[in-house]
Order: structure tokens, then sequence, then C-alpha cells
């Protein structure tokens, strides 16, 4: 951007974590707690007090995330739950309370994880047991051939007991078959394990047990892909979340610095269009400029100085440079008070006043008062 400058952003630690948390615990984007401390103490160079409040605030976002962890599998655990028609116990999911300790989340998840392995063996026990009933509902015609058991001309007949066998035997393979296997997988494994009704040796039985085997190993595997595309994506969903509360926070914190200088900040046109990430800064005494800024991705800040009409005379581009020099120092002022916010900048280009004829803006500037911004604001929070 011309007759302008641009900055680089980095957010502190302490704003990046508190933000996560805030995102758990449902809250607005506003830094509480350790996290304001550990700013306030950054601020006032106390490096052991910031060390201290920033390892809490790391503890408890890391405790909040394994929470949000467990819940998830409560959520798919329930859904394969209601898919099989299985009636196992699954706990509540756990909504976190900003007054909880990092020691109770981490608890909770302690005591939560054997129950989780249960309910999911519980699952795949039903499943198995649910399958298994369907093939040996009727007794199999099959499986009658001389096993080594005990012959009819002792009074006992082989079927039973050999039919027994490899039910009891399917049954303990089924329990391998993740219970959350898409329905595709569990009815190719079904229908391999009904080839059993027609098998009329141990032999032949065993074969087929061994392809029941094999499709659960490729089930479970393709399982297991599955929920790691969906890890995957939840980690891509959590990123964004995170990095659009992040520029969220960079937008509210350089609009709240501006307008306690004095200026008032309104969206700019772009927003209507793009990622609204643009913003319109005025005064009062300003009536031919005004500043169009623009943050990128919480990572980078452009602004520029623009007119609204063509500088006619030298008295017009004299108030050009004065007005220039004022936006400069203002922005100086605003690092400052970013700074204590946790923002930090890092100029990466300026081009100084007077040395270029500002440009003309290209859109009627828009107007908005403070009241009118901190409403939009407080909307954004509920």
């Amino acid at each position: 951007m011309s007759s302008g400058v641009e900055a680089d952003i980095a957010l502190d630690a302490a704003v990046i974590l508190t933000l996560g948390m805030n995102r758990v615990l449902g809250r607005g984007a506003g830094l509480a707690g350790r996290g304001a401390e550990a700013l306030a103490a950054l601020a006032a160079g106390r490096a052991e007090a910031r060390a201290a409040a920033l390892a809490e605030v790391e503890t408890h976002e890391r405790a909040l995330r394994e929470v949000v962890e467990r819940n998830a599998r409560i959520a798919a655990l329930a859904e394969t739950r209601a898919k099989i028609g299985a009636n196992a116990a699954l706990p509540e999911p756990l909504r976190p309370e900003e007054h909880q300790t990092p020691e109770e989340l981490a608890a909770w998840c302690a005591a939560l994880d054997p129950v989780l392995d249960e309910a999911e063996r519980a699952l795949s026990e039903h499943l198995a047991a649910q399958v298994t009933a369907q093939i040996f509902t009727v007794p199999a015609a099959g499986l009658q051939a001389d096993t080594g058991q005990r012959g009819p001309e002792r009074g006992a007949s082989p079927v039973p007991r050999v039919q027994d066998d490899v039910q009891g035997t399917l049954e303990r393979i089924m329990t391998r078959l993740l219970p959350d296997a898409a329905e595709g997988e569990r009815r190719a494994v079904a229908d391999a394990a009904r080839l059993l009704a027609g098998t009329g040796t141990a032999e032949e039985a065993e074969a087929v047990l061994q392809e029941v085997r094999l499709r659960i190993r490729d089930a479970n595997r393709r399982t297991e892909e599955r929920r790691e595309r969906e890890r995957r994506r939840a980690a891509e969903r959590d990123a964004a979340e995170q990095a659009e509360a992040e520029r969220r926070y960079v937008l509210d914190s350089i609009t709240t610095a501006f307008e306690d200088m004095g200026y008032e900040v309104a969206p700019g046109f772009e927003t209507l269009t793009a990622d609204g990430g643009a913003l319109v800064l005025t005064k009062g005494g300003w009536p031919e400029h005004s500043v169009k800024m623009r943050v990128d991705d919480a990572a980078h800040v452009r602004a520029a100085m623009v007119r609204e009409t063509p500088a006619e005379s030298e008295d017009d581009r004299r108030v050009d440079a004065e007005r220039e020099r004022e936006w400069c120092e203002a922005f100086e002022a605003a690092r400052t008070r970013l700074a204590a916010a946790g923002i930090r900048s890092q100029v990466a280009w300026r081009l100084e006043p007077g040395v270029r004829e500002l440009p003309v803006s290209e859109r009627p500037r828009q107007t908005g008062g403070r009241a009118e911004r901190r409403e939009r604001r407080r909307e954004r929070g509920r």
C-alpha cells in the first residue's frame, strides 16, 4: 500500500493459550486469570512471575484439550451404540467450568479412560454376539464329519460339540472387530462368517474362521484409517477456529487502541466481500482524510492514509503531510498499547510523510461511532 506502513504481528503465548481456553469454555475473546497475569508480568518485566503464570495457563489449556478429546470419544461411542442397538452404559460428557483446576480435569480424564475402554469392549462383544446369533440360530446341517470326538457308536453325536466349539471360537474372533466399523465392513465379516453354516468338517470350519480373521483385520485397518482422517479433520477445524479467534482478537485490540486515542473505527468496504479484516479509521478533525487498514490472518497489518478527494493546492498537500505525521505518531502509540495486550509488531515497510502524494479513496468512507462499534463487539461475544 502506498503512503503507509506494513508490520508483522506475533501474538504472545499467553494470548494464544488463553484464546484456546476461551473457545473450550465458550467465552469471548477477553483474557482473564493467569493469561492476564502473564501479560501484566511481561509488561512489568517480572520474568519469574510471568513464567509461573504462563506455565499454569499451558497446564490448564492442555487439560481442557484432554477433556475435549474424551468428550469426542464419548460422542463416537454413543453414535456406535445407537447404530448397532446396544445397551452399553456410557458416561456423560464433561462441560468444563472456568473454576475447575487442571488437576481436577486431569483426574476426570484418568478416571474416564478405563470406563470408555470397557464401554468399547462391551460394544464389540454385543456386535460379536449379534452376528454369531444370526448364524447359529438354527443348527447347521454341516459339521457332521468325523472329528475325533466320541462317535455315534458310543451314543453321542459329534455335531453339537463341534458346532459349540466353532460358535465359541467365532464369537471370540468377532470381539476383535472394532465396534465402529462401517456397515459395509461389518457386512463383509458377517458374510464370511455365514459360510460356517455350510461347512462339513472342522478343517473346513477353520478355513472359514481364518477368512473371518482376515476380513476383521482389514475392517479394523480401514476403521483406524477413518478414525485418523476424522482426527485430522478435527485438528484442522480446531486450527481454523483458533486462527479466527486470534484474528478477531487482533482486530478488536486494534479497534480499542485507536478508539481510546480518539479515532472512530468502522469495517472497511472489503469486509463485505473478503474475510472481514479491513478497517477504516477516521477522526472528527479529518474531513478529507482516513486510514485504510487491513489485518491478514493475525500475522500482518497494512495501513495507508487516503484522501476523500484529490489534493488541488500546495495547502492541501501541506495538510496531507501534517495528517500523515499525526497518523505515524498514532501508529507508534498504538503499537505500545498493543504490546501491552500481547500483540508484538515489527515494522517491515514504512513510507515517510510527504514522500508521495496521498491516493484518493475509491469508496466513500463509512462512519460508525464508538457506541455502535462496541455494540457489534458485544453481539459477537454472545
